[in-house]
């Protein structure tokens, strides 16, 4: 069997986070990181990940820093789920994938690159859309900056939660 290894991710997913740390959180208190923010919610938002696998890499996060989904409210899990449903209409709106992964990864062994603040990550997908370049370039080809994607997402966003 062959592998494959990307080397360069291994600071990026061994780093230590603590909640004074933590993206999700600073992303509510920062100008800058709320930039990344495409839709408030009263318990949860929706924000772009800045280091996404696809234009359109969506995460749906917490207000609250929580390492699980046992720690969530009621009212938490059920906003989170309606969030996600959204992305999705809103993803296949703008970007027309033929295909989204939807998931979490609870816990740095199972893959959290941010393992203290519970978030569902959507990824748009399209056939033929995986490529060797993280592995070999340690590079990613997106066909849009970060900011065009936010200004392309939030007014979706904004239509589909008018009124409520």
């Amino acid at each position: 069997m062959e592998r494959l290894y990307a080397s360069w991710r291994h600071a990026y997913v061994t780093r230590d986070t603590h909640a004074d740390d933590c993206v999700f959180c600073r992303a509510q208190a920062t100008p800058e990181a709320d930039a990344l923010i495409v839709h408030q919610g009263v318990a949860a938002f929706v924000i772009l990940n800045l280091f996404p696998y696809n234009s359109g890499h969506l995460m749906v996060v917490p207000r609250r820093h929580l390492a699980s989904m046992t720690a969530l409210t009621h009212d938490e899990l059920v906003e989170m789920a309606e969030l996600t449903q959204a992305a999705e209409r809103v993803l296949t709106d703008v970007y027309r994938p033929q295909g989204i992964n939807v998931g979490m990864n609870v816990g740095r062994p199972a893959g959290a690159g941010v393992a203290d603040h519970i978030h569902t990550h959507l990824v748009p997908r399209w056939t033929g859309d995986t490529n060797f370049m993280t592995v070999v370039g340690e590079v990613r080809v997106l066909p849009e900056e970060i900011a065009q994607t936010a200004g392309r997402l939030r007014p979706v966003f904004a239509r589909l939660f008018a009124g409520r």
